[in-house]
């Protein structure tokens, strides 16, 4: 009677532990997976980061609970390059896709087989732009982008509306026994390239934003143009797309405007996915992560879209909504340098599952989890390929660190040197700046070292 008596009490302040710390039942379980990669998005799109125009209510929603990384990079500024870094957690020169290709390290090292592998339910919604869809490898997959509109079962749907449609049925008939893994990779707010008009939105979201005039930056003038390196010429395909959006002030109106239509649309649907965790009782054990495929020049440098290495190209959004975040952390930002690269390992780590020797990123948690954060990274290698030819889109390569950017442009045999404490829109290169020449050689020496480091798999 007595071992009774005792084992009676140990089970009972066993439960009402359990009931004041769900923590603790949390932690047994496998922790779900929610990914919301937006396209073509930057930094400051989100109205919590302090952009005066832009409504993005669920996101900022999303930010009060998560913790927001402000200094957050991308190590290649396109949409097949970023996705296959997503996947597998390295460099372009490590996994090897330099445009839209499917990448060259084996699938078994992606953060999505690795979780597949060890009972996860996988999905995929929306944008791929990595060759084939291997839809194989996938519990549900569907695989679509290039257009705002579309054909479906014989209705005009447009794409973010269908992104939506997929990932709540993803979430629905999910089997409940098993974790799971959501990837809803939006194509808005990206243009249809080939359409005149660039940014075509829903109905539902045409009485957004009228009557506001939104400002231009004070880099997007011509003589931010000029500034650029000589063989920057009308043939940049950069320019081509300022030229078809952005040189007229109307235009530029009418093209932000609807931009920032279609962001909202996104935003919309990502409040429908978060509500549907919170409807399904799962919110407090999944991990959110919000963020994007690369940055965006809104008419900056007299530029449109992205690829090179300034700020509103390389710089994206990052926010981590984490069941284990402390309430204390909730709500605040984080400026440590973190990378798209990183995201592989900080999910499979969360999983508490292996994290492939190939992945070359780091878990980002303990920047928010432990009480000293660990050492840093405190500058990274930035590296785009040519696309097509060097007057269309040419080689450009960087070493990023909080105070000095050192872009190359090695077909050109062209250096450039920017303080982005003094000149944020980088705007006056102190190349040739006799004060600056050992920084210089300084860079020089530490790009070459993250460069060699890049280019091969640990």
């Amino acid at each position: 009677m007595y071992i009774q008596a005792i084992v009676l009490r140990i089970s009972i302040a066993l439960l009402v532990c359990l009931s004041l710390c769900p923590a603790l039942v949390r932690a047994e379980q496998p922790m779900n997976i929610v990914l919301l990669f937006a396209d073509d998005w930057r930094h400051d799109t989100l109205g919590v980061a302090g952009n005066p125009v832009v409504q993005t209510p669920h996101l900022d929603q999303l930010a009060n609970r998560s913790v927001r990384f402000t200094q957050n990079c991308v190590t290649t500024s396109i949409c097949g390059v970023s996705r296959a870094t997503l996947l597998t957690g390295q460099w372009m020169s490590a996994h090897g896709c330099r445009g839209f290709t499917m990448f060259e390290t084996d699938w078994e090292d992606t953060f999505v087989s690795v979780l597949r592998s060890h009972g996860y339910h996988v999905g995929h919604v929306g944008k791929w732009h990595n060759g084939r869809f291997p839809k194989e490898q996938y519990d549900f997959g569907t695989a679509y982008h290039g257009k705002h509109w579309y054909n479906v079962d014989g209705e005009r749907m447009h794409v973010t509306a269908r992104n939506d449609r997929d990932a709540l049925k993803f979430l629905n008939d999910r089997p409940r026994d098993k974790p799971f893994c959501l990837v809803t990779s939006f194509f808005a707010p990206h243009a249809e390239d080939n359409s005149p008009e660039q940014y075509l939105p829903q109905p539902w979201s045409e009485s957004l934003y009228e009557g506001v005039t939104i400002p231009r930056a004070e880099n997007a003038t011509e003589e931010s143009w000029e500034r650029l390196p000589p063989f920057f010429n009308e043939q940049n395909e950069g320019r081509a797309r300022w030229r078809k959006r952005f040189d007229e002030s109307a235009k530029y109106q009418r093209m932000m405007t609807n931009y920032y239509r279609l962001v909202s649309e996104v935003d919309s649907v990502c409040g429908k996915i978060l509500a549907e965790l919170d409807r399904q009782g799962i919110r407090d054990n999944t991990l959110v992560i919000f963020t994007a495929d690369n940055g965006y020049y809104h008419a900056e440098h007299g530029l449109a879209d992205k690829w090179y290495p300034h700020q509103e190209s390389i710089r994206v959004p990052l926010m981590i909504d984490d069941p284990r975040l402390p309430e204390s952390r909730q709500g605040t930002t984080d400026e440590h340098l973190t990378l798209n690269v990183d995201l592989a390992p900080t999910i499979l780590a969360a999983a508490g599952l292996p994290i492939p020797a190939t992945m070359q990123g780091t878990d980002i948690a303990p920047l928010y989890l432990d009480a000293s954060p660990p050492e840093w990274r405190t500058d990274y290698y930035y590296e785009h390929p040519t696309i097509r030819d060097t007057s269309f889109i040419p080689t450009s390569e960087a070493l990023v660190t909080p105070q000095y950017k050192y872009m190359v442009w090695p077909e050109h045999k062209y250096e450039q040197l920017f303080d982005l404490k003094d000149d944020p829109q980088e705007e006056h290169d102190l190349a040739s700046d006799p004060e600056q020449q050992q920084r210089l050689t300084e860079m020089r020496q530490r790009f070459a070292e993250l460069k060699a480091k890049a280019q091969k798999a640990p």
